[in-house]
């Protein structure tokens, strides 16, 4: 059913509301500015759906979680489509952006007042607003065992913190955007309005004027005209530099895609292991370009690592209690871009890892396999198509040869880059502060602009980044 359309007219429009789409509101609604968030996908409870289950996938993540950057190998990606954005179904990581990489990219594409001290301030007020810690007791199995095994081989592990709040009896919520942020932004008057797809930006005279869009209310979809003095797109690092394409923007918008490339190996204990969570334990032994740590593990992530090793795994599955997910993720020296096609509704993205690439995902899983056997894994599967299952370090040399472009098996859930920051407009698609270069009103304020691959979760970046450029806004409007 479709009804006529609607209009809203606000100060401040807000497209997106995840990391970065719900840091600009709060910060702006607080600043005592009319918000107003529009959101693609729908508001569901936190507690509504089992994290990391099947039906979160099919009610949060967009094309239900199955997406992929085209190339040789392809790279599957998870993109949150709700409420609350990537958020809503991360594993709540948080690190901050490492000081050699923020002052190197202040440097690099030229990004006025970005450097350690600038970012680590916001970085301090979104932890205190998100209640950034650590486990309060022992960690569970599945994340002690990478512990154990970097003991072992004397390498450096950290844990690290995530945006939970843990209670008395250390029983831990995540704080997600719907949980913090977006009720602090609705609680200083903004308005969020989900279920809401923006089709384009309509400009003049250098300026965004309107915004179409279409919105679902009670099984109705109506046609959607906002008017905004100020418009931030916030829809993330694919649906961002898309929306500003079928506008009719395309310069530095789209063609520098980056993302953490992550092999993962299944790996079989002698003993059942937890389920419900992701490790925090990561080994920061190869930083900043390789990083290994631990995915989710539920039994249908599992069977989906098996099936990614095409080995015979039956025995595995039946078995999966005992098994966990791991991954070795590198910083590439590749590229993708996002290009948005007329008549198709997604984006096609692409992305091309380079030899270089290939050589440190081979080395990440050699090291990943070595510190699973030192901690006590009996058989690992390799996602990589025919890879053969190890026993013991001597069968980890065959896996130098076997991740190859046609037989490796990718996947991401880190995508940033598609519009650089910086004064530079050569490798720029918006200035210092986000602003779209040439458009005076229209500015992005979400993973889009981080200038590279941080090489560590980049929801603390997003968030320090979003918030300064906010303020940033406030001063200077």
């Amino acid at each position: 059913m479709r009804s006529s359309g609607a209009s809203i007219d606000t100060e401040v429009l807000v497209i997106g509301s995840g990391a970065g789409g719900a840091a600009t509101a709060s910060t702006l609604a607080a600043g005592g500015r009319d918000v107003t968030v529009v959101e693609e996908g729908p508001w569901i409870d936190p507690d509504a759906v089992e994290p990391f289950s099947l039906e979160e996938m099919a009610t949060k993540y967009r094309h239900r979680g199955l997406a992929a950057a085209l190339g040789n190998p392809a790279i599957a990606f998870a993109e949150g489509r709700c409420v609350g954005g990537s958020t809503e179904i991360n594993s709540g990581l948080y690190h901050r952006l490492p000081e050699t990489l923020a002052e190197s990219w202040g440097k690099e594409y030229a990004i006025d007042e970005f450097n350690a001290r600038t970012l680590d301030t916001y970085a301090q007020r979104i932890e205190a607003e998100l209640t950034v810690s650590r486990l309060p007791g022992a960690p569970p199995p599945s994340s002690a065992l990478l512990e154990r095994g970097a003991t072992k081989l004397g390498w450096q592990a950290v844990e690290y913190e995530r945006v939970f709040r843990y209670d008395a009896a250390g029983r831990g919520v995540k704080q997600t955007m719907t949980r913090t942020l977006l009720p602090r932004a609705m609680k200083a008057g903004a308005k969020v309005i989900p279920n809401c797809r923006v089709r384009r930006l309509v400009r003049r005279d250098g300026r965004v004027i309107a915004v179409r869009g279409r919105r679902t209310v009670n099984g109705a979809t109506e046609d959607l005209t906002i008017r905004a003095d100020h418009v931030f797109v916030c829809a993330g690092a694919i649906q961002t530099p898309a929306l500003l394409q079928r506008s009719g923007i395309r310069a530095g918008i789209g063609s520098g895609l980056k993302v953490h490339p992550m092999i993962k190996i299944a790996a079989r204990f002698p003993h059942p292991l937890d389920h419900g969570g992701v490790p925090m334990q990561v080994i920061t032994e190869f930083g900043p370009n390789l990083s290994i740590g631990g995915s989710a593990s539920r039994r249908g992530q599992i069977a989906m690592a098996l099936a990614d090793a095409t080995s015979d795994y039956r025995h595995a599955l039946e078995d999966w209690e005992h098994v966990s997910v791991y991954y070795a993720a590198i910083r590439s020296e590749g590229r993708g871009r996002v290009v948005a096609v007329p008549g198709l509704r997604a984006p096609v993205v692409t992305y091309r890892l380079t030899e270089g690439d290939m050589s440190r995902l081979a080395r990440g899983l050699v090291h990943l396999g070595e510190v699973l056997l030192a901690s006590g894994a009996t058989e690992l599967y390799p996602s990589v198509a025919d890879g053969p299952i190890v026993r013991g370090p001597e069968g980890l040399a065959a896996w130098w040869d076997a991740v190859t472009r046609n037989r490796t098996n990718l996947m991401t859930v880190h995508l940033t880059s598609s519009v650089r920051m910086g004064e530079d407009r050569s490798r720029t698609g918006a200035d210092s502060f986000g602003r779209v270069w040439g458009i005076e009103n229209l500015r992005v304020g979400d993973a889009s602009l981080v200038p590279d691959a941080p090489g560590v979760n980049p929801q603390g970046t997003i968030m320090a980044i979003a918030a300064r450029n906010s303020d940033q806004f406030l001063s200077a409007t």
